[in-house]
């Protein structure tokens, strides 16, 4: 009985670490997901690398660049390529990849929330740059969160 049991759960941790089929992603419904999704992330990547630039150019403004500042700059644009590296992982079908893509979209749509509304942590400057950043994530969040997409990797 207990090796039957230890044979369902491997088989069941191998299904849900397989890669979705290839027919499954060139869907075009799928690939359109996909395409949205790493346009988003992109955004946020591309964003998140000029606020650094920003930073290191405003370096000198200690009103505007704070340490806090400095540490949140890199550590958005430290999420922001992770973040995108799992959307084009995922995209190619892995599951690991999307339930990270989910995790890290959550969590980083919290931490921004908190940012905005922390009064006088953060420069106005850099709420609005985290407010806009946060609304590409929502967006990624409601794609990857989903019905299509979470049935797309759902373990058969």
């Amino acid at each position: 009985m207990h090796a039957a049991r230890s044979s369902h759960s491997a088989s069941a941790a191998a299904a849900a670490a397989a890669p979705v089929s290839a027919e499954r992603l060139n869907q075009p419904r799928s690939q359109a997901a996909f395409r949205s999704t790493k346009l988003l992330v992109g955004g946020y990547l591309g964003i998140s690398v000029l606020t650094l630039v920003a930073i290191v150019a405003l370096r000198n403004n200690s009103a505007d660049v704070t340490s806090a500042v400095w540490v949140r700059g890199t550590i958005v644009v430290a999420s922001a390529l992770v973040t995108y590296l799992c959307a084009i992982r995922a995209a190619r079908g892995s599951r690991p990849a999307y339930r990270r893509l989910r995790v890290i979209t959550g969590v980083m749509v919290v931490a921004i929330a908190a940012i905005i509304a922390l009064p006088g942590a953060f420069p106005l400057w850099m709420k609005a740059e985290q407010a806009v950043c946060g609304v590409l994530l929502i967006a990624v969040a409601v794609l990857v969160n989903g019905k299509y997409l979470r049935s797309l990797f759902a373990a058969k």
